[in-house]
């Protein structure tokens, strides 16, 4: 095959996976996020343990390390009854604090598609990077929460993802 064709039938395949990738995306329903800060950060090179004892003779201690610049989002994120996120991932870790009623996250690589259920006043995280998941409110009462992501600077902050088929809905 020549160059020109090869290069044709890629582009080709590269227009189909993306149209197909759009057509299979699961958006929301009923739910929304509303940025409520963003700023960018230098890379990072944190360690909160003492340079004289190893981390594993610590009892709590924080290492956090980017190697460029990243994008940091503070995110207020609300679900009505049955509100949903979609199928989703995030190119960057996510700390959920659920501030009011209860969500419900699946795991798209669950096969058995287990619920995990957190309350008002619980912490969950969403470690990003290709990690499909869909967070719903499957109470009577509105659901919020707060969310902390950490994310490559200048790097979509959502991105669809077609239902993997693990669940039912």
């Amino acid at each position: 095959m020549n160059a020109k064709r090869l290069l044709a039938l890629l582009v080709a395949a590269t227009a189909v996976a993306v149209y197909a990738g759009t057509v299979l995306a699961t958006p929301g329903t009923g739910f929304t996020s509303t940025t409520i800060a963003m700023g960018h950060v230098a890379p990072i090179n944190l360690s909160t343990y003492p340079a004289d004892q190893p981390p594993w003779q610590q009892p709590w201690g924080v290492i956090l390390k980017t190697r460029a610049a990243s994008d940091l989002y503070v995110q207020s994120n609300v679900w009505p009854p049955g509100g949903s996120t979609g199928w989703h991932t995030h190119p960057g870790p996510s700390l959920i604090t659920v501030t009011a009623g209860t969500v419900t996250a699946y795991e798209g690589d669950d096969p058995s598609c287990t619920p995990h259920a957190y309350s008002t006043g619980q912490t969950f995280v969403d470690p990003g990077s290709g990690h499909v998941h869909v967070i719903r409110n499957e109470g009577t009462v509105e659901a919020r929460s707060i969310t902390v992501q950490l994310i490559p600077i200048g790097a979509e902050r959502r991105i669809d993802a077609p239902a993997p088929g693990n669940c039912p809905f």
